[in-house]
């Protein structure tokens, strides 16, 4: 059993993320965000960065959604890779409306994260899924 918390409830989810931070190698901290950029559970990084993280995480998917519409027929995104010199970035659908962003160091193996945040998301999916705002929530 993964969690008692029903879909829609809130919950911390952080356990969650830590869980994989410390099951895979060279892996340094994840953020669950909304697609939108807001932080819902973050383990490994402090306030500022995970905010910053999230942030950026989602332009990255956005920009994807928007290269999948023009030169893949739809706008599903799988996951998004970077590669920068010391580090890995990997943006991933999480479920309706959410986004998950791993770090990791660049000795980490990229199948493996990639494969373990793919069992991650489909197995606690319903927990990760990001209610639609109306818009009296956004504009406040």
């Amino acid at each position: 059993m993964v969690s008692a918390v029903h879909p829609g409830q809130e919950s911390d989810l952080s356990w969650l993320l830590s869980n994989l931070v410390d099951r895979v190698p060279h892996t340094r901290s994840v953020v669950l965000l909304s697609s939108d950029g807001l932080k819902k559970a973050v383990s490994g990084l402090d306030v500022e960065s995970a905010e910053q993280l999230a942030a950026i995480a989602s332009g990255l998917f956005s920009l994807s959604r928007g290269a999948g519409l023009k030169f893949g027929g739809n706008e599903t995104v799988r996951q998004v890779i970077v590669e920068l010199d010391e580090t890995l970035l990997f943006v991933a659908s999480a479920g309706s409306g959410s986004v998950l962003a791993v770090l990791a160091g660049r000795e980490a193996d990229a199948g493996v994260l990639g494969y373990e945040m793919s069992q991650l998301i489909n197995s606690v999916r319903p927990f990760l899924t990001t209610p639609t705002r109306s818009s009296d929530q956004r504009s406040r």
